[in-house]
């Protein structure tokens, strides 16, 4: 498919969304009518916020947690239109949960699709023939795991259902291990997907990649200075008797005082000096990075050498103690120069990566095969 998608931008879905960034905000659940209300009341008091977000069907990863209200959250969420300036938006999951949308009108402004639902092509497939003909926007999670064609899968499938009023939610992916955030954000892969759909824009939600409030405020920054079009904020009346991921969801006033602290940086800037400057550092940059392709085509002329060397005199390509050297005074090098250590593990994997690769290519051709 064309990268050129006819999307249409947020700020044309509806004349309340003219402004960026787009800020979401509401709780992760609506679990009374009351509470929502509650919510909504005071999330609209913060001029930021054009959207309220609630979860009336919860897909929970064990049986016997709260899954959501249902659809008479949707009564609840025309109660909201109907009191504050906000729009709605809801999660689904189901073509159930579309045509339920569809029949209520006055209570649901844009739906999402959720990370797992996004993991799943035929559900995909089965919301994307539910929304035929439908104009209402959606809005796309990014799969669990890492997987950005999964991701670009799932808005494909949305888009050849007819959908132009499309954006992505980048909620950070699951961590193979522990680290302090629920999720790992991993800001390479929705640089990607703006990388290949330029005009789709990109909704960060630091609450799941946070899990606690406590780095909400640290990864919204995040989101902001890599330029991402706007914020998805889980916010309750009362975080501490929450139904649903209580930790990571703020208090309306929290909200404000988070929102009115982050710094907005321009996108560009069309100053001769500033331009100027910028220029000659990507000029270094350039040259830099040349040095670095040629340095690094040297080496695997020298790999290819030593592994017709190991060939001809019957020695394995890989020798345990030669790389446990390798790892150990490069990273010290590295540490020495200020380099991030995970970094240049990272580097050292994929450059041995390929360095095997190459050997074994001369070994094969050495047996003739």
């Amino acid at each position: 498919m064309n990268n050129k998608l006819d999307i249409i931008p947020i700020n044309k879905w509806y004349k309340e969304l003219t402004d960026k960034p787009v800020i979401i905000a509401g709780p992760c659940s609506a679990e009374t009518e009351v509470q929502v209300l509650q919510t909504a009341i005071e999330i609209a008091k913060i001029p930021q916020v054009k959207i309220f977000r609630a979860g009336i069907w919860k897909p929970r990863t064990r049986p016997g947690s709260f899954e959501g209200v249902g659809a008479v959250g949707l009564k609840w969420l025309a109660k909201v239109k109907q009191k504050t300036r906000l729009l709605t938006a809801v999660e689904v999951a189901t073509p159930e949960h579309i045509r339920i949308c569809k029949q209520n009108p006055g209570s649901v402004d844009i739906i999402w699709i959720g990370a797992r639902t996004t993991a799943n092509p035929f559900s995909v497939q089965e919301l994307a023939d539910a929304l035929k003909d439908c104009n209402m926007p959606v809005m796309i999670k990014n799969p669990i795991n890492p997987d950005l064609s999964l991701w670009v899968g799932a808005i494909e499938r949305i888009y050849n259902s007819g959908i132009r009023k499309i954006a992505a939610i980048h909620r950070g992916f699951s961590p193979f291990e522990p680290t302090k955030l629920r999720n790992i954000p991993k800001w390479e892969i929705p640089i990607d997907l703006k990388l290949q759909f330029p005009n789709l824009e990109i909704i960060n939600d630091p609450s799941h990649i946070s899990g606690n409030t406590s780095y909400i405020k640290e990864v919204a920054q995040d989101a902001a200075d890599l330029n991402l079009d706007g914020l998805m904020i889980e916010t309750h009346i009362n975080p501490k008797h929450a139904l649903s991921d209580a930790k990571q969801q703020l208090k309306p006033t929290e909200l404000a005082t988070l929102l009115n602290g982050i710094k907005y940086r321009l996108a560009e800037n069309k100053n001769p000096e500033f331009l100027n400057h910028l220029e000659q550092f990507r000029y270094q940059i350039d040259s830099i990075d040349q040095q670095i392709i040629e340095l690094l085509a040297q080496r695997m002329s020298v790999v290819e050498n030593i592994g017709m060397f190991k060939a001809e005199n019957n020695v394995t390509i890989f020798q345990i103690k030669r790389w446990k050297q390798i790892i150990s005074s490069r990273l010290k090098l590295g540490k020495d120069y200020k380099l991030n250590t995970d970094f240049m593990r990272k580097l050292l994997q994929l450059v041995h990566k390929e360095s095997i690769r190459k050997q074994k290519i001369v070994l094969k051709i050495k047996n003739g095969n």
